[in-house]
């Protein structure tokens, strides 16, 4: 099993618009796809910075002179480039997806088709899993992620159910969880409603929502004029707020205006939104809800 496919790995490559010697960043290495592309178009000149917090990526790491991975959080970026004695990059990717690795690995227990203990943790060092949001969030805690990052209607009866249960015994496996909320989801789309549920345990465990704001909030400082950002989004929550600040450099509201009726905006969208091609798709289902953003620093 190859550890990860990149998804739109040409368009978002190009979505940078690479300089021979430029300096860029991919702040979601994984399999390294993306990374080794962009080596590909670096003259001897470039430099790469990779970020993962994934260990297991680590083993994925590419000799190359103009490569350094570094294994932290992306929300990080601007610190540890900076160590690297890095102020200003002219681009970086970023692929926000669940790697192929991670699904596909029983034990790490993103996947709802096995059997293995809630943990979900992308960060294998972090005190929070899955198995301290189920059985220790409070029911309204519960209820307020199931509404906000799974958008289920019967949040309330779903949090009311894990937390009836636990009472009795902790739940400790995805077997567990998946017995007890299955007979009470929508018919024939018991499946669906589950990725849904596992989805918005994992965004919490991995607090994916903040991180991409404190990543987003960092890209102006970092990227140069006229500098790139390629963005890959797999849900609605996150490619909205890539969105939104593309285009208004906020997450809610909208830009003052001037004395004139201007506004000001750090980023200026390239082209239109990017999905993968129905051939793409066939070969990787996995990238069926993917969703490319490209924009020029200002």
């Amino acid at each position: 099993m190859q550890y990860h496919n990149p998804v739109l790995l040409k368009e978002s490559v190009d979505g940078l618009n690479i300089k021979e010697d430029g300096v860029y960043v991919d702040v979601t290495f994984g399999g390294g796809g993306h990374s080794r592309e962009i080596l590909s178009r670096l003259g001897p000149n470039g430099k790469l910075f990779g970020f993962d917090q994934d260990k297991d990526a680590l083993q994925n790491t590419i000799e190359d002179s103009r490569f350094t991975l570094i294994h932290e959080n992306f929300k990080f970026v601007k610190r540890f480039l900076r160590f690297y004695g890095i102020k200003k990059v002219d681009g970086i990717l970023g692929d926000f997806g669940v790697s192929s690795h991670q699904f596909n690995e029983a034990e790490r227990g993103f996947s709802t088709r096995f059997d293995a203990r809630l943990d979900m943790r992308m960060n294998q060092g972090s005190n929070l899993s899955a198995y301290e949001v189920i059985n220790e969030y409070e029911e309204e805690q519960l209820k307020k992620l199931f509404y906000e990052y799974a958008d289920l209607k019967n949040a309330p009866k779903l949090a009311r159910l894990i937390v009836e249960a636990r009472k009795e015994k902790p739940i400790e496996s995805s077997e567990q969880l998946n017995d007890l909320l299955k007979p009470h989801l929508f018919k024939g789309k018991e499946n669906k409603v589950l990725a849904q549920i596992y989805q918005a345990i994992r965004i919490e465990v991995n607090q994916e929502i903040e991180v991409l704001k404190d990543f987003l909030r960092q890209t102006e400082g970092l990227v140069v004029k006229n500098g790139r950002i390629s963005l890959i989004s797999y849900h609605s929550l996150e490619d909205r707020l890539v969105k939104r600040y593309i285009r208004s450099g906020l997450f809610k509201g909208e830009p003052e205006k001037d004395f004139y009726g201007n506004i000001s905006v750090p980023f200026k969208k390239v082209g239109g939104l990017i999905v993968p091609s129905a051939e793409e798709i066939k070969e990787n289902n996995r990238a069926r809800s993917a969703k490319l953003r490209v924009a020029k620093k200002l």
